[in-house]
């Protein structure tokens, strides 16, 4: 890889967020953004997040961090008497690795500790485009195992990446799915993050 290598990084949200919350500890966003900037050259971080009523300022801030958001509608469930919401990211992730974005970048970083995404795995290391797997902890997908060369750890940095109580942002338990609020208003207010986020 030489220095004009373009790096494009495509994170699963909610793998990664409740991935290191398994840990027992929380991932400061602004802070990851940098890293996957200062380790890897990542020059642009496409992250993948489930649109959620109430979250407007996550979204902003993400946004504010550096991220390129592409949001995934989300649906609506009850557990324990708990409004909660679901979102699946992985058809948009592999779309914009191995299609939409493909010709953009020289190298990909894959942050996810998911098995789904083995064969978009596969096919970016088969076609040279693979740089990293970054997985939230060790107990990634055993689907991943056969490409461990690429993959590093987010547990092993938590020293430089963990989320300190004093910083100025609102945190979540779920990072975009849950949450709580007017439909109406996040749709309006989503065209101002996407028109920043996402190109």
């Amino acid at each position: 890889m030489t220095k004009a290598s373009a790096v494009y990084a495509f994170i699963d949200s909610q793998n990664l967020n409740l991935g290191v919350q398994s840990q027992g500890w929380r991932l400061d966003f602004k802070k990851f953004r940098l890293y996957l900037k200062n380790k890897y050259g990542v020059e642009k971080a496409y992250l993948f997040i489930g649109m959620v009523p109430g979250n407007e300022q996550l979204y902003s801030n993400l946004s504010d961090y550096g991220y390129q958001l592409v949001f995934k509608p989300t649906v609506e469930y009850t557990e324990l008497g708990k409004k909660m919401y679901k979102g699946n990211v992985d058809a948009e992730l592999v779309l914009y690795a191995a299609a939409k974005m493909y010709w953009q970048y020289d190298r990909a970083v894959i942050v996810s500790g998911d098995g789904d995404f083995g064969c978009l795995i596969e096919y970016l290391a088969t076609n040279n485009k693979l740089l990293k797997v970054i997985c939230p902890n060790n107990r990634y997908s055993s689907l991943l195992r056969r490409h461990a060369s690429y993959i590093d750890v987010i547990e092993r940095a938590k020293k430089s990446l963990i989320y300190k109580k004093d910083q100025h942002w609102r945190s979540v338990e779920t990072l975009g799915l849950s949450g709580h609020g007017d439909k109406r208003s996040v749709a309006k207010n989503t065209k101002k993050v996407n028109k920043r986020g996402v190109q």
